[in-house]
């Protein structure tokens, strides 16, 4: 199963992205195996040289007891520490920012969560990226 954050690829330019493990509970994985995941305002952030992802919202599982989680907190991100200097380096040029794009799980079933390093798109760089989405598509039309 992989969720995916489409509003991000419309919002943002990504120029890099890694893939990172998460520290979760046990209740919030089944959630996240259920697909109760929303990315709206998530975004990730540096606290003390290590990674947060906030504002991900994972529902609260409904077979849960008094130990369930909390739906919205902070999370922290699992990444070596070369790869958390180089983005922390990057993320201080201006205009970069930190997204979630897509959780899924590995093999093992370990939650992996990939992010990406991009800067914002301006409202004339969202109509070229439609404009070209829909001439790609009616190339497809056409050649089949």
């Amino acid at each position: 199963m992989e969720l995916k954050n489409r509003s991000a690829f419309h919002e943002y330019f990504f120029d890099d992205t890694l893939v990172a493990g998460m520290v979760l509970a046990g209740t919030e994985v089944k959630s996240i195996r259920e697909g109760k995941v929303s990315f709206a305002d998530a975004y990730c952030f540096f606290h003390k040289g290590e990674l947060w992802v906030k504002g991900l919202h994972i529902a609260e599982y409904k077979f849960g007891t008094t130990n369930n989680h909390m739906a919205v907190h902070d999370r922290k991100l699992l990444l070596n520490k070369r790869e958390l200097k180089k983005w922390e380096a990057k993320l201080k040029e201006k205009g970069y920012t930190i997204i979630p794009l897509k959780i899924f799980f590995t093999e093992k079933n370990l939650a992996k969560m990939e992010i990406g390093l991009g800067r914002g798109k301006k409202l004339y760089d969202k109509r070229e990226t439609i404009k070209s989405r829909d001439v790609q598509r009616e190339m497809k039309r056409y050649l089949k």
